[in-house]
């Protein structure tokens, strides 16, 4: 389990591929506090860490339906990846409840900036279905893009044009200048794709609905 808060943005330092599996090695400040088997969130992907070699680096494997999922398999070496450790139960949740589970991608549409902060709006495509189940956003609600958790400001949903089972959602959020130089924020623009997790309490009520 973890809050959407960031801790720091690492560099990706050696990328492999295993059959369906792509392991990853990164270098980040804190890897002398890490264990085998910890959970650490990555760009909002819950991954294991599998290798410690004592270099500064560690190293965490993503299966295909993870890759299928998410951005992680369009990570080059020298990419930024949003990194949380999983929340500590005695702590403040500074965030919202964020599972580590990625739901699916979006696409960056446009980067405006304001008055020293930035706004990012972003689209993506749900089926029908999943939208019923909670799988969208609503106005002031909250969202995780690439494991940071934020607040949702003009949602909307529309029909797909090219699909009457699909919907196309679009959003807008409010990034910081802190937010932009300690995660990959500073590394988004028009065209990138990123993580997105949708609220777990907006899922469970969207299922009670249904019963």
């Amino acid at each position: 389990m973890f809050s959407g808060i960031v801790e720091e943005a690492a560099e990706v330092v050696a990328l492999r591929t295993d059959e369906d599996n792509l392991h990853l090695t990164l270098r980040c400040s804190f890897v002398d506090e890490l264990k085998i088997d910890q959970s650490v969130s990555h760009n909002g992907v819950c991954l294991t860490v599998v290798a410690l070699p004592g270099d500064g680096t560690y190293t965490v494997t993503a299966i295909r339906e993870t890759l299928e999922r998410s951005n992680l398999g369009k990570l080059e070496v020298g990419s930024l990846v949003n990194l949380e450790r999983s929340m500590r139960i005695d702590g403040r949740l500074d965030g919202h409840i964020v599972q580590g589970h990625v739901d699916q991608t979006a696409c960056c549409k446009a980067v405006t900036e304001a008055d020293g902060s930035w706004y990012y709006d972003f689209e993506y495509r749900v089926p029908r279905q999943m939208a019923k189940k909670g799988y969208f956003t609503v106005d002031k609600g909250s969202v995780t893009v690439n494991g940071v958790s934020l607040t949702v400001c003009e949602p909307e949903c529309t029909p797909d044009p090219e699909d009457a089972e699909m919907l196309t959602g679009t959003f807008r959020v409010a990034i910081i200048p802190y937010t932009h130089d300690h995660t990959n924020f500073c590394q988004i623009k028009p065209g990138t794709q990123v993580n997105l997790e949708f609220d777990i309490l907006g899922k469970y009520l969207a299922r009670l609905s249904t019963l």
